[in-house]
């Protein structure tokens, strides 16, 4: 389908136009002629659908339909993180160029004037995360009294992390009479009791799960919980690798981990949600630039990251479900390049194992370096039967080059 169906805007077309827009994602296809008549949302898809145009073009529309006096916040969009209020933002920039609408992000760890000035004065669309908005509207700064949109973005990740009270809270302050828009990978029965709540008469918006894209290769390396970081080690130095993410658990083995390998020679930073946000920013444009080539994060980075040129996707920590494996595996193989994903597996991850190669349709390929000390778990790994005991020759190390750093003597 393309956009030009839609009958956008002329200068929202135009927009479309200039940003590379043609032909519409299934999720932008069903759920956009919807939103355009202004009717309440259910979205089941992920990071990676492109959902984000799904939501912004139509309330971009509805803006430019019917005017309003400045001075009012006339769109509300809560997200989980601050990368992907962020990403958000730069979306509606890019769509509303051509035109007077505004938008401003609202979230911690920055200062709070710029986003005191912002809501006081009115600004069209606001993208905030939950805390920091209960936090505005708690001292007087804001007024969602006149909100005609809202949207809750990635509301499964807001669940996890226990955002939902907060988001409650702030639903409340806005107009009973607003068009809602409710967006989840997931759709746990807290979310349903939340959009029975919030929504009216909701249209169901389903997109399947979004598997890793093809030209990704899966792969799973068995070790005891002590031997990771050596392992960690061992197939770095073996695999050559352009840009590394590693996923890890907890925002302590982040950086225990980027120091571990910082100290073996590699450039290394670490990002989780203990830094701020100059911080944060700082560490993602260094790893977009190449100024390091590995970025040991949390699981903040598996969802809103845009970085095309990723190689390999390691999971120190196998992720808590499926879901979170293919968020976090969407990093590399992106834009028809090859990719890696390799996952360090113990003995008590033997069931996310199983529920992952249910989510992908096919055993995964082990992996097993020569000459390592594995101990018994070798022997009894998840998928003993399928061990390979070499990774495949397009992803060894060449032998001049290791992975950005000089040849130790």
């Amino acid at each position: 389908m393309q956009f030009s169906s839609f009958k956008l805007n002329s200068r929202l077309e135009r927009a479309v136009e200039a940003v590379g827009y043609t032909e519409t994602t299934p999720i932008q296809e069903t759920a956009i002629p919807l939103a355009l008549e202004g009717r309440d949302l259910i979205g089941t898809a992920q990071t990676g659908t492109g959902k984000t145009a799904a939501f912004v073009l139509p309330i971009l529309n509805s803006l430019l339909s019917h005017p309003a006096k400045r001075g009012r916040t006339r769109a509300l969009i809560i997200t989980p993180t601050r990368e992907l209020a962020e990403q958000i933002h730069a979306a509606i920039r890019d769509f509303a160029k051509f035109t007077s609408i505004r938008s401003a992000t609202v979230y911690g760890g920055v200062g709070m004037e710029p986003q005191i000035r912002a809501l006081r004065k009115g600004t069209d669309i606001i993208v905030a995360c939950p805390g920091r908005l209960l936090d505005h509207i708690g001292r007087g700064n804001a007024d969602l009294r006149r909100v005609e949109a809202l949207v809750l973005d990635e509301a499964d990740r807001m669940l996890d992390m226990g955002f939902l009270p907060d988001v409650r809270k702030i639903v409340a302050e806005t107009p009973s009479d607003r068009q809602t828009m409710l967006f989840s990978a997931t759709f746990a029965p807290e979310l349903r009791r939340l959009s029975s709540e919030i929504l009216r008469s909701p249209k169901r918006v389903e997109v399947g799960i979004v598997k890793p894209a093809e030209t990704v290769q899966h792969t799973l390396c068995p070790v005891t919980q002590d031997k990771k970081t050596a392992l960690l080690l061992r197939l770095l130095e073996e695999t050559n690798t352009r840009s590394v993410l590693i996923f890890t658990r907890t925002k302590h083995r982040a950086d225990r981990v980027a120091r571990q390998i910082g100290r073996a020679g590699y450039r290394a930073e670490a990002l989780h949600s203990n830094k701020t946000q100059g911080q944060r920013q700082k560490t993602l444009d260094g790893f977009r630039s190449g100024k390091f080539r590995m970025l040991v994060a949390t699981d903040i980075a598996a969802r809103g990251l845009d970085i095309a040129a990723i190689s390999h996707v390691i999971n120190y920590d196998i992720p808590d479900s499926a879901d979170a494996y293919i968020h976090r595996i969407g990093r590399t193989g992106r834009a028809e390049q090859s990719g890696d994903a390799l996952t360090l597996v113990t003995a008590e991850d033997r069931s996310t194992v199983r529920d992952i190669e249910r989510a992908l349709g096919c055993p995964i390929a082990v992996h097993t370096v020569p000459g390592f000390e594995y101990g018994a778990w070798a022997a009894t790994t998840p998928s003993a039967s399928r061990r390979t005991p070499t990774r495949p020759s397009s992803s060894r190390r060449s032998p001049t080059r290791r992975n950005g750093r000089s040849r130790r003597g």
